[in-house]
């Protein structure tokens, strides 16, 4: 029988690393559960179990961090291996479980939930000897996880074949920084369609224009007449291009009849800008295409704007999505 890797962790700051390298155990923490041996053996049991020590309700969503534990218990299986990436020395460390479930507050306080495994020093890696793709999916936020994509990789390292690849070579490399950047937009895009919802979206689509140097007139709360932004370059409002913005804050397809009805607010010498979180239909584009003083913006172009701009937001708009600059591995053909 084929025997499944996971991935664990020993805390944010390594705190249980002792636990795990010197005690011959790989543990969890949150603390506040009881034993999970006195759960019953199912995901509900241990949602609830979760919800009642750490105060969530009904509506929560805790069933990704509750089921952690849960898989901890009855997923995770003797024999299974287990991948400790290490902070300390950025090595990989490899072990395999080698009993049952431990509940031990005595031992560690603060991961009383344990499982003793048995480490094979000598099969522990550095980072470098892994392709950019294996270490971005050891790299989960999550607690414990299982290995999919790459299981084969670490498997062909337990047998001492090294899967490292110079940087050009590596067909991982453009995939993980592809990831990143597909979930700093996701993140953003949810961010923008969850809490900036009807008209603070036209406050904060009106800051994006102000950073790029237009000046705005904000359309009052309720009926708006198909215009929710004015944007000018003079201090007054009187000299053109005038452009009249209207914004819709959902994630379906606007179609032709609203972006025509738009348009229709859009006189002599203005420009009209059509702006969603989603996207628009063929025949909403086409209309845009025989309308050269017309723009349509879909979620995807609006995101480009944010990421140009970003570093130039009020603080209130960098709070509600904080980004940090990070470098990311690039292909030398790119």
């Amino acid at each position: 029988m084929s025997h499944t890797m996971w991935v664990i962790r020993a805390g944010r700051n390594s705190e249980a690393d002792s636990l795990f390298l010197d005690g011959g155990m790989v543990a969890l923490g949150w603390n506040a559960l009881p034993d999970l041996s006195t759960l019953d053996p199912n995901r509900e049991a241990f949602r609830d179990a979760f919800a009642q020590a750490y105060g969530y309700g009904p509506d929560d969503n805790i069933a990704t961090t509750a089921g952690q534990p849960y898989r901890f218990v009855h997923e995770l299986r003797t024999g299974d291996f287990v991948l400790y990436p290490r902070k300390l020395d950025r090595r990989i460390y490899v072990a395999r479980v080698a009993g049952g479930y431990l509940y031990d507050p005595a031992r560690h306080p603060l991961f009383p939930h344990m499982r003793p495994v048995e480490w094979m020093l000598d099969k522990d890696r550095p980072r470098t000897d892994f392709s950019q793709g294996a270490l971005s999916e050891t790299n989960s936020s999550l607690t414990i996880f299982q290995v999919k994509n790459y299981s084969e990789e670490f498997r062909s390292a337990l047998e001492g074949q090294s899967s490292a690849l110079p940087v050009d070579e590596d067909p991982t490399v453009a995939l993980v920084a592809e990831e990143i950047e597909a979930t700093t937009r996701d993140f953003i895009l949810k961010t923008l369609s969850q809490d900036l919802k009807g008209h603070p979206f036209a406050h904060f689509f009106a800051h994006l224009l102000n950073v790029m140097g237009y000046r705005t007139r904000i359309s009052p709360e309720g009926p708006d007449s198909g215009i929710d932004i004015v944007a000018h370059r003079d201090e007054l409002g009187l000299e053109p291009p005038i452009i009249k913005v209207q914004i819709k804050s959902t994630e379906g397809k606007v179609g032709r009849p609203d972006v025509q009805a738009h348009f229709g607010t859009v006189g002599a010498g203005e420009h009209g800008l059509f702006v969603t979180l989603g996207g628009y239909t063929t025949q909403a584009l086409d209309f845009e295409r025989n309308n050269t003083n017309l723009r349509l913006i879909d979620g995807q172009s609006l995101l480009d704007l944010v990421l140009t701009h970003y570093e130039r937001f009020d603080p209130r708009y960098k709070a509600l999505m904080p980004l940090k600059q990070v470098y990311v591995p690039q292909s030398p053909t790119e």
